[in-house]
């Protein structure tokens, strides 16, 4: 088990990434081709979504950490990979935030 000082990197990373989708979420709800974007905002919710709820299962100290990081790692690489497809600053940035994140949640997942 981490101690929360070790987690220190990980709840920042997850809190960019939280951000970073809830800005591209906000920023594609905003283009012209609203339609063409809905897998993304669909991911970037869900993305912001699980990012949000690790941040604090790790501040509570929950037995399920490396579990909820395994699924968060999933969904931060399938949020990527759908904004990586668009041209749009606030996708690409996405993306990288993301795949940050996906990056390190692997690392504490089983």
């Amino acid at each position: 088990r981490m101690s929360h000082q070790q987690y220190q990197e990980l709840l920042e990373t997850l809190h960019e990434c939280m951000t970073a989708c809830n800005h591209c979420f906000d920023a594609c709800l905003q283009e012209e081709d609203v339609k063409m974007m809905s897998e993304c905002i669909r991911l970037d919710r869900e993305c912001a979504e699980i990012c949000s709820y690790l941040e604090s299962a790790i501040s509570r100290n929950s037995p399920f950490i490396s579990e909820l990081a395994s699924v968060c790692a999933t969904i931060c690489a399938t949020c990527g990979d759908e904004c990586q497809k668009h041209q749009h600053e606030h996708c690409q940035k996405c993306a990288e935030a993301c795949f940050r994140c996906a990056k390190a949640c692997q690392e504490i997942a089983f």
